[in-house]
């Protein structure tokens, strides 16, 4: 009997997503009884904004959104989108512009779809996002990274990106606020990485779904705001998930060049097609109505991220970079690595990652799911008592 043909290398060679895995073990053991505090998702703990819920209702009262509706989107909710392009990226684009998807993570995905060819590279700042590797890989294009450390607050220069340019490059990802590290560029560093990939070319995919969540009077200036020219040469990925506790209503977005979009527009016509019509409407009433509870949602982070980098900086052996946007700290950790903890020698991060959650019951994403090792990432986006209580467990293991 022959042998059943292979399963595909492509999807077999995907690794699982980091901040997911570590999610669900914490989960996991929660179910078990034991009492885990979680750093691991990106996850707001609050709930969605009433009058986003009640569009919702009143969207499952009409028919019409029952049936097959665009596959870019609904015409209302481009619309909408469209608006908040111009108010925060500064940037004025037209529906044929915009592409709805579900979620930012789809919208990630067809945008390497439709920019890469086979043996592209992309210039991929590091720390960075753990799916952004999968993404360029599935593409057939080459992510190679470019690290800036906790000593530059973790943002790449122009001189490193062009240190690492060849005639293989074809796109760099940026991302202001980043996740993992909550840093933000200022317009200046902003600009100067526009001017650069303008003057040669090269695509900008740049992923702005926390640019609503900045703190100490920092603002997310658009790489396209800061230098409009380059906007022939960018797609804008975004979302409700993160500004308005949405993650699972599933809708995202991209917005770019005509060419481009009608590319993400045909590739999704034959993936998904239209994103729920009722997700859809809800995030028009987020777009659209009053930003009261979103603002709500940014102090209470903005109180979190403060109350974090105050209690993990007491810990020796930790430096930690206060992030000016979206609701992560991204610890430098490697002065706690090369020593001997609860009897265990631990030399890198995952090794460190599993003492915490071992010995202190506490789940956080190691570094080498970004990046180098050294380096922890935690998200505030949890409950106040769930985070001091955690952050004092931290304390009391490596004290």
């Amino acid at each position: 009997m022959t042998e059943r043909a292979p399963l595909s290398n492509k999807i077999s060679d995907i690794a699982e997503s980091a901040t997911l895995k570590v999610d669900a073990k914490a989960k996991a053991l929660k179910a078990e009884g034991r009492p885990v505090i979680s750093y691991a998702a990106g996850e707001p703990d609050f709930a969605t904004p009433p009058a986003v819920v009640d569009a919702a209702r009143e969207a499952l009262g009409d028919p019409a959104n029952f049936r097959y509706s665009p596959a870019a989107g609904l015409p209302a909710l481009k619309k909408a989108i469209v608006a908040k392009t111009a108010r925060d990226s500064g940037l004025v684009v037209e529906p044929n512009q915009v592409v709805v998807t579900n979620g930012g993570k789809q919208a990630v995905y067809q945008a390497f779809q439709v920019v890469l060819n086979p043996g592209d590279e992309v210039l991929l700042p590091a720390p960075y996002w753990t799916t952004y590797p999968e993404a360029i890989q599935l593409a057939d294009g080459t992510p190679v990274p470019v690290f800036a450390g906790a000593d530059q607050n973790y943002k790449v220069t122009v001189e490193q990106l062009e240190a690492a340019r060849t005639e293989k490059t074809k796109v760099v990802v940026f991302v202001s606020p980043s996740n993992p590290t909550g840093s933000v560029y200022t317009p200046e560093e902003t600009a100067a990485i526009a001017r650069w990939a303008l003057e040669h070319g090269i695509w900008i995919l740049t992923d702005e779904i926390y640019q609503n969540l900045t703190y100490d009077g920092a603002r997310a200036v658009s790489v396209v705001e800061a230098v409009p020219e380059v906007a022939d040469q960018t797609i804008l990925l975004n979302g409700v998930a993160k500004t308005y506790a949405m993650t699972g209503w599933r809708v995202g977005w991209m917005v770019g060049p005509v060419e481009a979009m009608k590319l993400a527009a045909n590739l999704q016509s034959h993936l998904t097609s239209n994103v729920n019509n009722i997700a859809q409407h809800a995030a028009i009433a987020a777009l659209e109505g009053p930003q009261d509870d979103a603002e709500a949602f940014r102090a209470a982070f903005d109180r979190r991220r403060r109350l974090m980098v105050e209690e993990l900086s007491k810990i020796d052996g930790v430096t930690v970079p206060t992030p000016q946007g979206a609701f992560y700290v991204y610890p430098d950790v490697r002065g706690l690595l090369g020593r001997e903890w609860k009897g265990r020698r631990i030399e890198t991060s995952l090794e460190l990652a599993d003492l915490i959650l071992d010995e202190a019951e506490v789940a956080v994403v190691p570094g080498e799911a970004f990046g180098p090792s050294g380096y922890l990432r935690l998200s505030y986006a949890l409950g106040d008592d769930q985070l001091a209580e955690g952050i004092a467990r931290l304390q009391r293991l490596f004290a």
